[in-house]
């Protein structure tokens, strides 16, 4: 099957070798490798993302505006097919696309250094800094509502009522948590009739490993742009510092584990901003903490919301694991709020 899907770009069987690449959960991935060339082929997910055209197009219009406005920056543009496709279905199969692999580059899973937060947030913050003159109104949704807030609010309060009743009697203390700080949905709310508040093109996904680094671990480009959409730097910015401050993940047990690292935020916000402060208004950089609390708190319930649901949306491993999530979610939130003094010192420094 993926020899039929290389033979559409001109790559034949007996020219190339095909290994599994990476450590994607959404998509599968595979390092092609030919006499002269390396690629990425990669299979979308399209019970996640249900118009994978979408995604190209979105990919293609990028690709072409950089290519025309600022050729120097490295744009991963997907090749097309022998027939001037961007991507390649195959019916029972799936939607696939090919990309360039970038020369003596590799990806990070997990962040270990400042010097490594620092750099990929440089780089998200010059892909929206680069693209600040694109018209986001071109751009497709490849994921409806997908940071929503006050949407993710009242799924979250539907679920408190017609959800697992067991389960919410198990959770009342998380349920309080979230109630209590509600005011984080409040200011979600006032963003998008705020005229300091600008929709960009916004990646919308900046863990680390979207983020190709150089041999020395310097930032090349950012990758995996399928959820690339008109948004608010909130996005990026509260999703890089849900996943970069503290050394654990969501998935960690032990809560104790879970430490915002204050080198990490300054890294952070020195990366980001050495690209967009001159981009982003006052308001917007006044925010630049609440991005955290914002990503955090959505990640948060929607785990809890899953748990109550008995794990429609994401699943379960075992028996609880989107509770755990969920608190350990809130404790990570928790945690943010005793810093918060010290992290807006940073930043105003």
């Amino acid at each position: 099957m993926l020899n039929e899907i290389l033979n559409k770009y001109g790559l034949t069987q007996n020219e190339v070798v095909i290994t599994a690449f990476g450590n994607g959960l959404i998509n599968n991935t595979w390092m092609v490798k030919a006499e002269k060339h390396e690629y990425i082929l990669q299979k979308i997910n399209d019970s996640i993302f249900k118009n994978p055209s979408a995604i190209s197009e979105n990919i293609r219009m990028i690709g072409n505006y950089l290519s025309s406005n600022n050729p120097d920056y490295l744009f991963v543009n997907a090749r097309q097919t022998l027939l001037q496709q961007d991507i390649v279905h195959v019916p029972e199969h799936g939607f696939f696309r090919l990309f360039p692999f970038i020369k003596d580059s590799h990806t990070i899973d997990v962040v270990s250094t400042p010097s490594q937060a620092y750099e990929a947030a440089k780089q998200f913050g010059l892909f929206t800094s680069v693209l600040s003159n694109f018209s986001t109104e071109k751009l497709h949704i490849t994921l409806p509502y997908f940071h929503n807030l006050p949407l993710r609010y009242q799924q979250f309060k539907k679920a408190n009522i017609t959800g697992n009743k067991k389960r919410i009697n198990e959770a009342r203390d998380s349920i309080q948590f979230l109630t209590m700080h509600r005011q984080i949905v409040t200011i979600s709310e006032g963003i998008p009739n705020n005229p300091a508040f600008k929709k960009r093109v916004t990646h919308h996904d900046t863990k680390i490993s979207n983020v190709l680094f150089n041999e020395k671990d310097k930032g090349l480009c950012v990758i995996d742009l399928d959820t690339l959409m008109p948004g608010y730097f909130i996005s990026d910015v509260g999703d890089m510092i849900r996943t970069y401050l503290s050394p654990v993940s969501e998935e960690e047990q032990d809560f104790s584990k879970i430490k915002i690292r204050e080198e990490y935020f300054k890294a952070i916000a020195d990366g980001y901003l050495s690209e967009m402060q001159t981009e982003l208004s006052s308001t917007e950089k006044e925010h630049f903490l609440y991005a955290g609390k914002f990503m955090i708190y959505m990640q948060a319930l929607r785990f809890l919301t899953d748990y109550l649901n008995d794990d429609i949306y994401y699943g379960a491993k075992y028996e609880g694991q989107n509770f755990i999530r969920a608190n350990n979610q809130i404790v990570l939130l928790q945690k943010l709020l005793d810093k918060e003094a010290i992290l807006l010192k940073l930043l105003n420094d």
